[in-house]
């Protein structure tokens, strides 16, 4: 067992930090909770880890998950979400507001704080609501919520409809410098649909949602944003569109950052064709032109980071009709090797853009000190087993619910062990185990 004043000596990895533009076989020393060096080390330390053939990278940042704490916590808490976090590589996660009731105050962001610091396996870092009760119609209390320390402002699983409110919204938080992310759909285009619209959609009779309803509202909210200058987010971006009127926004030097999950990257429409309600999503899966246009994003830049919108729900709650069922996924504890499966075994990009998508550009976006091996960096670290091929076991998880259609899949690579704050917390290592912490209760 280490404890946080032990030092850890990892050996010859590889190691990548898109922060530095390191990437090299090297060790890696951790003391006090800190990076003390990167390179060739010749002395000891209370524990050392060969880690040759694994990747070493900065702790891996999800800047999308939904903890439903407070007020779901029969479908996932604080300490349940973050367990599951470091169970696939992530040292750091930032939680949507769309709780019960949301995090649209100076309490509630203070509360999810509490709650990490009691019983947390990893960073959580809250975001606030952009307006009061999620409701569109006035804005939260931005200013104080800055205070207690959120990073970041969205109304997520509802986009802002009233023009007028987004752009005070825009231009309220453009003044603390914080990010505006936005849920792009309109919700009269998306009004009654539970899928992509199109051919499938109308061969099931099942309402759709059509990519125009994701379009239109990012459409409006980058003339918003060349007005105002916000840092303007686009969430789980979906459709061909949205990802060339991003591409277009920025060659026009409009301030807009975007992400995309896995399933929008490996999964089409057709996953629905069974009314397997795990394939049931917000925004819902797409095409599969819409799917290759996400992974151009990656590959030219237009799409900053990795997300997983991890949405937990309870297994009764999916088992109701197609129509009736909730929106979304688990993903934490999957990513890893999904998006390896969407981006390097299809060698679109290569392990140092991967590695910048879910660390330095998170980081970055959402304006933390986290995502880099620096020495004197805060000791989060992922270690990746890039070749161990397994099988994805829902009922193995960690997370409280397993409401994932990858169930049953064949993956290849996995976090092998994952350090947050200078203590191991997972680890699928020979010798080596996780840090026991008496967590407060």
């Amino acid at each position: 067992m280490t404890t946080n004043n032990d030092s850890i000596l990892i050996r010859a990895a590889r190691v990548i930090d898109p922060a530095a533009q390191r990437d090299e076989t090297a060790d890696v020393l951790i003391a006090d909770g800190r990076i003390r060096r990167v390179g060739r080390i010749t002395e000891s330390a209370d524990q050392a880890i060969d880690a040759a053939g694994l990747i070493l990278c900065p702790g891996l940042i999800d800047m999308h998950v939904h903890l439903r704490e407070p007020g779901n916590e029969d479908e996932e808490t604080i300490a349940s979400g973050t367990a599951a976090a470091v169970a696939g590589g992530f040292t750091t996660v930032a939680c949507m507001p769309n709780t019960n009731p949301p995090l649209d105050n100076e309490a509630a962001i203070e509360f999810i704080f509490r709650q990490a610091a009691r019983s947390a396996h990893c960073n959580v870092l809250p975001i606030g609501a952009l307006t009061k009760g999620r409701a569109g119609k006035e804005l939260a209390e931005i200013g104080q919520m800055v205070r207690a320390g959120a990073v970041a402002f969205s109304d997520d699983g509802c986009g802002v409809a009233n023009s007028a409110v987004m752009l005070r919204a825009m231009q309220y938080v453009a003044m603390f410098n914080k990010p505006v992310i936005q849920h792009c759909e309109d919700a009269d285009l998306a009004a009654g649909g539970c899928m992509h619209q199109g051919l499938t959609s109308t061969r099931l009779g099942l309402p759709g949602i059509p990519a125009v309803a994701e379009e239109a509202m990012i459409q409006r909210d980058l003339l918003l944003g060349s007005i105002t200058g916000a840092h303007y987010h686009v969430a789980h971006i979906s459709t061909a569109g949205a990802v060339r009127m991003v591409r277009e926004a920025r060659a026009r030097s409009i301030r807009v950052t975007t992400e995309v999950t896995p399933h929008h990257l490996l999964l089409t429409e057709e996953g629905c064709a069974d009314y397997d309600t795990h394939f049931k999503v917000n925004p819902p899966l797409r095409t599969a032109a819409d799917v290759e246009a996400c992974r151009q994003g990656i590959v030219d830049g237009t799409i900053d980071c990795l997300i997983t919108d991890h949405a937990p729900h309870a297994s009764e709650e999916k088992e109701l009709e197609f129509q009736n069922a909730p929106f979304g996924m688990v993903g934490l504890e999957t990513a890893v090797p999904l998006t390896i499966e969407a981006l390097i075994e299809s060698r679109l990009i290569d392990w140092p853009r991967w590695v910048a998508c879910w660390t330095s550009n998170p980081a970055r976006i959402l304006g933390i000190d986290r995502g880099t091996l620096a020495e004197g960096a805060i000791a989060d670290i992922t270690l990746i087993d890039p070749s161990t091929s397994w099988q994805i076991d829902a009922a193995q998880f960690a997370s409280r619910s397993r409401n994932t259609p990858f169930d049953k899949r064949t993956v290849r690579g996995r976090a092998a062990l994952t350090i947050a704050n200078g203590l191991i917390r997972h680890s699928t290592l020979s010798g080596v185990s996780p840090t026991q912490l008496e967590l407060a209760r």
